[in-house]
């Protein structure tokens, strides 16, 4: 599974939308106090920023909620701030979020072989009891997670199906080869074909289940629909990215890979992510959010910023493509700018519980560059993760057929982000 740590707001970004830069602090700070009161200190080591998001739309729907004073953390030089109240929905629905897609985050560490042999058991144990805190969490909120567990679980399934349906498909190709050459085959058997999407299937589920549920909680059942699926290409998006970076890493250790299982080039995928983020921004205006700039602010800017980053590393150009635009398929092939890196070493047992003791579950992890426990990458601090370079500014390329807020109209365009033919 990958839905969760796409979505990163950047705070530079709040100020052209009349929003206060502070409220995405509010809402992580919300969030993991809510984990450590909940749930205790090691549930803050499941705080991401997908999860976050879910609490800014719950609030956006619903209107300010209520604020609590924190006390001092690393992460705010040690003052003191206004954050949400643990016990505002948007936080119980995103606290549900992170337990539950964090216990499937180390439940796929362990099921790859990433984690050292003694802190598998542990890893297992720890997956398994937030899965069971999500499910009780969910109840407080009125959210139904049986139907996202039962996807989750079968994940592995749909990626088994999709490895022996490659490895058929290779070999009835050989049966044919050697027919052909005049040999004598044994037959040539039917190939169960596995999408892509339906491999990516999942994670949909899961993303529009849980954006779908901001408008319950929000009291505006209006919304329900359409953020289900805004969440559904948001889940589809994150599930995608996470499989083209993973790419060559994943073929070098020899593990599974949706694009590799499904035969899809990377051109193509870049296309479903470009169709997912535009249908996300179709869907965001015909909805008509009242707190539309939130949304773009807190999810369609983070996305367009995700797509270029993606199209940079290969090799196409995105975004700000007025009159010159140019699908994926023209451009040429996908070229890694340089070798995969080796597979770092992974951290043993005791380094392990010192980085998720010591780092995750104080919440250092938000102010230093720290490594993986699970692993051994070197992970920047949580803090630094705001890509201002890619921050949606379109005044250069569109001219007047941008608004004050920085998105198109009058020019054909149904979205923010420019990247239109005018």
């Amino acid at each position: 599974m990958a839905v969760f740590g796409v979505l990163k707001p950047c705070a530079h970004g709040a100020a052209k939308y009349g929003i206060d830069p502070g409220q995405w602090q509010a809402h992580m700070c919300g969030l993991c106090l809510g984990l450590r009161d909940g749930h205790g200190q090691l549930a803050r080591a499941a705080t991401n920023t997908d999860a976050i998001v879910l609490s800014v739309l719950t609030e956006a729907q619903a209107g300010a909620g209520e604020r609590t004073t924190a006390g001092p953390c690393p992460l705010r030089g040690m003052k003191r701030a206004s954050v949400v109240a643990a016990s505002a929905p948007g936080v119980q629905l995103a606290a549900t979020a992170s337990l539950l897609l964090g216990a499937a985050k180390i439940g796929d560490h362990v099921d790859d072989g990433d984690a050292a042999a003694l802190t598998r058991r542990p890893m297992r144990r720890v997956s398994n009891t937030w899965a069971a805190r999500a499910e009780r969490q969910a109840d407080l909120i009125g959210l139904d997670v049986r139907p996202m567990l039962s996807a989750i679980a079968s994940q592995s399934l749909l990626e088994s199906r999709a490895t022996a349906a490659r490895a058929l498909a290779a070999g009835s190709a050989a049966d044919s080869a050697d027919s052909v050459a005049g040999h004598r085959s044994p037959g040539i058997q039917a190939v169960e074909v596995i999408t892509l999407d339906e491999l990516t299937g999942p994670t949909q589920l899961c993303a529009a289940t849980l954006f779908g549920h901001t408008a319950t909680l929000a009291g505006r059942p209006e919304n329900v629909a359409a953020l289900e699926e805004i969440g559904r290409h948001v889940g589809r998006i994150a599930h995608l990215a996470d499989a083209i970076e993973d790419l060559e890493r994943d073929r070098a250790r020899g593990r599974f890979n949706p694009l590799e299982a499904t035969g899809t080039d990377m051109p193509r995928a870049y296309d479903l992510l470009r169709e997912s983020e535009s249908r996300i921004r179709q869907v965001a205006a015909e909805a008509e959010l009242d707190q539309l700039p939130t949304v773009r602010w807190a999810l369609l800017d983070p996305l367009a910023s995700l797509l270029r980053n993606l199209g940079k590393g290969l090799g196409i150009v995105v975004g700000h493509v007025c009159r010159a635009s140019v699908t994926a398929q023209q451009r040429s092939p996908y070229e890694f700018p340089s070798p995969p890196e080796q597979r770092p070493n992974r951290p043993g047992p005791l380094e392990t519980l010192g980085v998720v003791m010591g780092i995750y579950c104080t919440g250092l992890a938000c102010c230093f560059d720290h490594t993986s426990p699970c692993t051994g990458e070197k992970k920047d601090a949580w803090a630094k993760r705001c890509d201002c370079g890619s921050c949606c500014d379109c005044g250069e390329c569109c001219g007047g057929c941008c608004g004050e807020d920085g998105c198109c109209s009058g020019c054909g365009c149904d979205s923010c982000g420019c990247d239109c033919s005018c």
